[in-house]
């Protein structure tokens, strides 16, 4: 389906050109984090209930989760630019059969979506908590609410995942390696027991700098494994074929 495009966008294409994303380098663009939490993402039972995408941006993790769920899949923005672009995303890959764009606040999208009713919850958070008005206002206002915890925090996101799962049901996030004690305590506040982390590194003999996380509602609190780490450069800064894989679709997380 044709699309018409605002100043500054462009159409990127994934998973062997199967899928195609509006992007803008002035207000979005999705990064890696969310080309690997939609590998790493697992929806029980072949996804046939509802996934949830909270902070969906321009709609990449579901229109990325789209082949692998049998079920609807709703994104969650509070910025109307941003969501909108997901929606002309959504109709450009001819998914709104399947995709549904909802341009809300997370503490109101419960006017709209029953609590207990999703299968699986995904979140690709803002990373940065808000240290300083100088911090946030050195980025454009788009890309500072998306990056920083300025509309949602830990807290806000942990704890509607949990209001929208259903009892045993799994909530998978991405976040920053140096904030995961914070990540942890979030998670279990909100009765999130974390059962698998997988960390990634940029090269060999670096650290980690990103985290993905697959955490169970009212699970019991123990037994958390640690999936081998991912690698996602070669010395000359090429990616790795694995990463090269998960971006064709021909990779999903154990």
């Amino acid at each position: 389906m044709d699309v018409q495009l605002k100043p500054g966008e462009r159409i990127d294409m994934l998973y062997s050109d199967q899928v195609h994303i509006i992007q803008s380098k002035d207000v979005f663009s999705f990064s890696l984090d969310a080309v690997l939490l939609a590998n790493f993402a697992n929806p029980r039972k072949s996804g046939r209930g509802l996934t949830v995408d909270l902070g969906t941006g321009n709609g990449a993790i579901p229109l990325f989760m789209a082949h692998k769920v049998q079920g609807k899949l709703l994104g969650v923005e509070i910025q109307p630019q941003l969501a909108e672009m997901a929606q002309r995303s959504v109709e450009m890959n001819e998914l709104t059969d399947k995709i549904e764009i909802l341009n809300a606040d997370m503490r109101d999208i419960f006017e709209t979506v029953r609590p207990g009713s999703a299968d699986t919850v995904v979140s690709n958070p803002p990373y940065f908590s808000v240290d300083s008005e100088k911090t946030v206002m050195k980025e454009d206002e788009h890309y500072a609410i998306a990056r920083h915890e300025i509309k949602a925090d830990l807290a806000l996101v942990t704890k509607t995942a949990n209001k929208l799962l259903k009892n045993k049901a799994h909530f998978f996030m991405v976040h920053r390696p140096d904030r995961l004690f914070e990540i942890i305590d979030a998670l279990r506040a909100a009765h999130l027991s974390p059962k698998k982390l997988q960390f990634v590194y940029p090269k060999p003999g670096s650290e980690a700098n990103i985290v993905l996380i697959d955490a169970i509602k009212d699970g019991d609190g123990t037994g958390a494994r640690i999936l081998p780490p991912i690698i996602t450069h070669n010395p000359d800064g090429s990616y790795r074929q694995e990463i090269l894989d998960i971006y064709e679709g021909n990779q999903q997380h154990d």
